[in-house]
Order: structure tokens, then sequence, then C-alpha cells
């Protein structure tokens, strides 16, 4: 027997028929559903995937962080209130998969090599993108993670810093501070 998944749109299916709302795809995902939540995922995965690309600054890490995300989405959806958009909920397991994933990362490379601070973090040539042609995004990619992210999500991705902050686990002035920072080193290192 053929498994089908009505909400794909494939053509003479319930999907093209009725197409459904954002809220009833994730009641349905939520309830169990696999088309609903892969109709989800065919939604919400560019974006996510480029905001994970953003905060990491590499393609194999963002790929990872990308498939994290679907699958904490997955095993959390039953608990997902809707107090935000589903997206806004996503992206939020997404910045939060990237900061565990660094602190992990840190963590590791503590215990292996002795750590200086610095005012702006080294990114190696070979984990930058492919792509990165623009002096910005590589600025970017050196601002220290903390900075980076809150600006990334306050200036590029349009959020506000409580927001911000709420997902983050910051006051809202130490995100505030953390893009002051941000820009204050993107002036600096472009030369404005």
């Amino acid at each position: 027997m053929e498994e089908t998944f009505p909400a794909l749109g494939r053509s003479g299916t319930l999907a093209t028929q009725y197409p459904l709302a954002m809220d009833d795809l994730v009641r349905r995902a939520g309830l169990g559903e696999v088309w609903a939540f892969e109709r989800l995922y065919r939604t919400h995965h560019g974006h996510l995937y480029a905001l994970c690309l953003r905060l990491t600054g590499n393609v194999q890490s963002a790929e990872e962080c990308t498939q994290d995300t679907f699958i904490r989405a997955w095993q959390s959806l039953i608990r997902f209130q809707a107090r935000s958009s589903f997206g806004t909920w996503l992206y939020r397991i997404g910045v939060n998969t990237v900061m565990e994933r660094y602190r992990r990362e840190l963590r590791q490379s503590l215990c292996l090599v002795p750590f200086e601070t610095d005012e702006v973090e080294q990114v190696p040539s070979g984990d930058a993108p492919l792509g990165l042609s623009c002096d910005l995004d590589r600025a970017i990619l050196q601002l220290p993670i903390g900075a980076r992210v809150v600006f990334i999500l306050h200036d590029i991705e349009g959020y506000g810093h409580p927001e911000i902050a709420s997902w983050l686990h910051l006051a809202v002035g130490t995100s505030k501070a953390h893009l002051h920072r941000a820009r204050r080193l993107l002036r600096a290192r472009l030369g404005s």
C-alpha cells in the first residue's frame, strides 16, 4: 500500500483542493501527521538554513544545525503553544541549536588549546562558506559569537531586542550592548 501525503500539493490531492492554513498544519503536525510536518519543513527550510549559515559561517555546520533544529522541532511540537508564530518558534530553536553547538565546540577547544581572548575572533579561511564575496559578510563572520548572533537577528532578520533577549536568555540591555559592539567592530573593520 502506498503512503500518501495529501498536503504536498500533488495533483488531485486534498492539499490542492483544500489548502491548509499554517495553524492547521502546525496542529496536524503536532498530532503526528508526517505530511503536515513535511509541508512545514518545505515552507521554512530555506530561511532557517540561511539563518544557520549566517550564524555559523560554515555550510556543513549550517546543514547540521538546520537538520538538528527540525528534529528538535518535531520532538517538541506537541508542546508548541502558539504564543508566537511557528516560524518564530522554529527560528528560536535554530538559534539555540547554533549557540549550543558553538558552546560545545568552544569547550572542546578549551580542553585542547590554551585560549587567548581577543576583541575579534578570526575565522579560518577554509571555514568560510562558498559565495562569501562581500567584505561585510566576512566582517560579520569575524564578530564574537554573541555580537554576531544579535547583529544578525536584529539588523538582518529584523527581530526586536525583547524577542532576541528572550531567545538568548539575556537582559534587553545586554542584547543592545551586543548590537552596539557588533556595529562598532564592523565600522572599525570596514573603515567607515
